[in-house]
């Protein structure tokens, strides 16, 4: 949520700021706003609604500036407006900042503003940061020292870029809890929140951790810590280019990312099978014997791929596994120690709520490890251990490649874990892995078919989708894909479930999208199928060869692979599903309304 860009160097600030916006819109935003620094002066500009809108109201303003910063605001404190739109400066326009993230006591540092003359412009938690700052520079000491004092005084969460017109050269930035990296350039230097505003300028970066500032000039850059002292950093290389984040010809995102999964599943299984072993070099120096129970953490689709994971761990370890959402973890005073197995599983690595519950399994003794799809993300340093798919570079808010290759890196987790536990595994699962990417490509192949049931989805405002056991999961996928993108309503439900309640809901033409690829069970949905008709419901089944249907109109016939892996077939036909019904209802598929690609704040 929310995206910052800033730029100091030789060259001109305003077109780095741009540009970088608008590659850290699929983040979700509702407003957007630049300031650039020039001749001892602030120019800022903010517009309500997308990044057109304040393209068009520059068109009026001389944005002449070798300094500046950007923003894009996803709304949490203050509707989306103008006045509440970053970058916000203060009273003499001196001082302008940029914030991602929350301030927790904003009122209790406002009503201290307030009471020493203070005035707000805004309704925002982030102008807090802005007055505060203005107190502190004021009392005399240079800007970093002022920033210092106020990073002392704020609770919550930030990521922060901050200018003042006393100190031209340079900008200041700040985190915690919310991500921030640095580019280094041949004209300067660079910031943003993610990656991808940087790559059209450098692929070398810093990461900032936690409670760190940098300072920044076009020819130097320092890094501090809370106690403001001087740390020292390395550069990273970024492993892909701009190039990686463009369209490549598809007309969104989304679809090239669901065409993109052959490659980025065999990108996550190359060189972990090995001898007919899952090698994971990065766990080797844990001791999987002394676990007594596991936890599986994430939110969104993460969770979803944790459902599967979870039980896919279970059935292969006989551990006791479970699954919880972050944002509820966090809360229930789980019951964990150091005899706790933890996975936390993120795509962005940002998100607020799954690194609080991991924070939280570190404070309790537990082993944690990552799963994340991007490097140098906080969860990824925070967390004891790390293993990263490949599913690169992700701009759709609607997660399709870095869902499969979240399942498919913790189907060998968990195959990797038995070994180390019984050392007697079913290679079978293995071959079978191996040949994941070609069953994925075959099935886009049938987009077409996708798209005829994707069509009667298109005067429907309700679907409801049904399956059991590991299919329970890939039914939740589908139905919060379709949610997403098309803003059709869809519920997903165990099948067993229909006739406790749900089965209220069907009357004639109604959608229901059934999944029974799990042969303990599939007989037993499909016989839940025959319920729905009954009732009129117009069904569509993902089933295998194997399993005897009679009566359902439209049945695809997914390959007869090992069961444990029909979780990632499955997920193809869903996500074209759900991406054909938006095309048809003329929805925003790479940017659904409301949402924001990575939850930065609770």
């Amino acid at each position: 949520m929310c995206g910052i860009t800033a730029y100091v160097g030789k060259g001109q600030a305003l077109p780095f700021l741009m540009q970088g916006l608008s590659k850290l819109e699929y983040r979700g935003y509702d407003s957007a706003g630049v300031t650039v620094l020039n001749n001892g002066k602030l120019t800022t500009v903010k517009q309500k609604g997308r990044l057109a809108n304040l393209e068009e109201a520059l068109k009026a303003y001389d944005m002449t500036g070798h300094v500046g910063i950007g923003h894009t605001r996803w709304a949490t404190h203050g509707v989306p407006s103008n006045l509440n739109s970053h970058p916000h400066t203060n009273s003499d326009n001196t001082l302008a900042i940029v914030h991602n993230g929350i301030i927790e006591n904003y009122r209790e540092l406002k009503e201290i503003l307030l009471e020493k003359g203070y005035t707000f412009a805004s309704d925002t938690d982030s102008e807090v940061v802005v007055q505060c700052l203005d107190y502190f520079y004021k009392q005399g000491g240079d800007l970093l020292d002022a920033v210092h004092k106020v990073l002392n005084c704020i609770d919550g969460s930030y990521a922060l870029s901050i200018i003042a017109t006393k100190e031209p050269d340079k900008i200041i930035v700040a985190r915690k809890d919310s991500p921030l990296v640095i580019g280094k350039t041949d004209e300067g230097y660079v910031a943003a929140s993610d990656t991808p505003a940087l790559l059209a300028y450098t692929k070398d970066v810093y990461y900032l951790n936690d409670n760190e500032m940098a300072v920044l000039t076009k020819d130097s850059i320092h890094f501090y810590n809370r106690r403001n002292e001087e740390l020292h950093k390395e550069l990273t290389r970024i492993p892909y280019d701009l190039e990686a984040a463009q369209k490549d010809g598809y007309d969104t995102y989304m679809l090239k990312e669901i065409n993109e999964q052959p490659h980025v599943i065999n990108e996550t299984l190359r060189g972990r099978i090995f001898d007919h072993k899952v090698v994971m070099k990065e766990l080797d120096d844990i001791d999987f014997a002394k676990f007594n129970k596991v936890y599986f953490v994430a939110c969104g689709t993460a969770y979803h791929a944790c459902l599967c994971g979870a039980q896919i761990l279970e059935r292969a370890t006989k551990l006791p596994v479970m699954t919880q959402v972050a944002s509820e973890f966090r809360y229930n005073d789980p019951i964990i120690d150091d005899q706790t197995l933890c996975i936390f599983v993120s795509q962005s690595g940002e998100t607020a709520d799954t690194l609080a519950a991991l924070r939280l399994a570190n404070s309790k003794g537990c082993t944690t490890i990552a799963i994340a799809n991007v490097l140098g993300s906080t969860i990824s340093r925070d967390a004891m251990y790390t293993l990263y798919t490949a599913a690169g570079p992700e701009i759709a808010v609607a997660s399709t490649k870095a869902y499969t290759t979240q399942l498919v890196l913790l189907t060998l987790f968990a195959v990797y874990v038995a070994q180390h536990l019984h050392d007697n595994i079913d290679t079978e699962i293995l071959d079978q892995l191996a040949k994941l990417p070609d069953y994925v490509e075959a099935l886009i192949k049938d987009e077409p078919t996708f798209e005829k049931y994707a069509a009667l989805l298109k005067d429907k405002h309700d679907c409801y989708f049904i399956g059991r056991s590991l299919d329970y999961a890939s039914v939740l996928e589908g139905a919060l894909k379709l949610k997403e993108v098309s803003y059709v309503h869809a519920d997903a439900y165990i099948a067993g479930e229909l006739k406790h309640g749900p089965i209220a809901l069907i009357e004639p033409g109604t959608v229901v999208i059934a999944v029974a690829t799990q042969p303990h069970v599939a007989a037993k949905t499909i016989s839940n199928i025959q319920e729905t008709i009954a009732r009129g419901a117009n069904v569509v089944l993902f089933t295998t060869d194997n399993e005897e249907v009679s009566n359902v109109e439209n049945i695809y016939r997914l390959p007869d692979v090992n069961p444990l892996l029909q979780s990632v077939l499955v997920a193809i036909p869903l996500q074209l599903i759900a991406y054909h019904t938006a095309v048809i209802k003329g929805c925003d598929v790479d940017k659904p309304r409301n949402l924001a690609k990575s939850v930065t704040v609770e």
